[in-house]
Formats: C-alpha cells, structure tokens, sequence
C-alpha cells in the first residue's frame, strides 16, 4: 500500500485506503486475506492520476466484463467506476482505483444517489492513513453478499457506533428494504 500511497500523494489527490483492507484497519488487526488492493479517489481527479502514472498498464471494465485500456487524457464517463492499475501488461495487477462522485460537498453513492455523506465524513484516519468509513465500505459490499462481505459485515457491524449502525441501516432501506443486514443491524 505504501508504494501506491506514494504514487497517489505525487498526483496531489485525495485518497483512501477501501476495500476488505479498509474494514480490517478499522477493526484493528487482519481478519482473512487480502488478494488485492483497492484505493478510492474522486473521480474530479482521475486524470492527474492518470498523468502520474503514464506508462503504465491502467484498465477500466468498459463494458462490463472486459478490462479496456484507460486511453490518455480520456474522462471516464460515469459508468465506469474502477480503473486496475499495473505497471506493465505483463506484471501483477499492483491495485484497483474506485472511483467516486462528490456534488456540493458530499459523496453520492454511485448506486443510489440519495445516499450521501459529507465528504468531510467520508473517511477516517489510523495511523497516517485515510480509510473509508466502515458503515460506507459494507453498504458497497451488501449489494454481492459473498462470503468475505458476509465475513466483513460480522467483524464490523459490532463495532459501529450507534450512528454508523443507524447511517447504514437507513441507507440500506433505501437501495435494499428487505437487505437481511437491515435486521442485524437493528437488533444491535
């Protein structure tokens, strides 16, 4: 992550640590393994990420279910919201940038954009690193329900703060009123 990190601070965006990775430093210690490594950004800010890492290999699955080239200077358009960055086509995926939406000052969940949050709120910080705020990170892993979401959801979920528990119960309700993390969290 540090390599990435870097490599992100010399674009001069914000980023933040996501993913199964983000749920395990708010958890504060490794839960199960990790096989990759993904960093939100704004979307505002791709290019200059884009610039920093010229010559190297950065996918955006466009359309779906295929992995296109990112071409230079290209704006992603709003339906693609990762980009796998490698250094070259013949290396190991290095990590997956998500892509994020702010308006007006707050983060829009890409997949319902009633769901908001503060930018501000967006993420906190454990030793030196942005992370994604828990409640935020399992409302992107609810949609699958695979076993590491299942898996992330019960490491967390008692955890939460009573706001973050109520934030992502609300916000549930909204995308998923039968969603069965709706009754877990509510039984908390």
């Amino acid at each position: 992550m540090a390599e990435a990190g870097t490599l992100l601070d010399e674009a001069g965006v914000a980023w933040w640590l996501a993913g199964g990775q983000a749920i395990d430093w708010f958890v504060g210690k490794t839960t199960r393994p990790h096989f990759d490594l993904d960093l939100g950004i704004w979307r505002d800010e791709a290019l200059r990420v884009q610039e920093r890492l010229a010559g190297w290999d950065l996918r955006c699955p466009d359309p779906p279910g295929t992995l296109r080239p990112w071409a230079p200077g290209e704006r992603l358009p709003p339906r693609v919201h990762n980009v796998w960055c490698r250094e070259d086509a013949a290396g190991p995926w290095r990590f997956e940038l998500q892509l994020n939406d702010r308006e007006d000052g707050r983060w829009a969940y890409r997949r319902d954009g009633r769901v908001r949050v503060p930018v501000a709120e967006l993420t906190f910080e454990r030793d030196g690193v942005a992370c994604l705020r828990p409640e935020v990170q399992l409302l992107f892993k609810s949609k699958l329900l695979r076993e590491i979401d299942e898996h992330d959801f019960s490491v967390a979920a008692p955890l939460l703060s009573r706001e973050a528990a109520a934030w992502l119960a609300e916000a549930l309700a909204t995308v998923d009123a039968g969603h069965p993390w709706r009754a877990r969290l509510n039984g908390a």
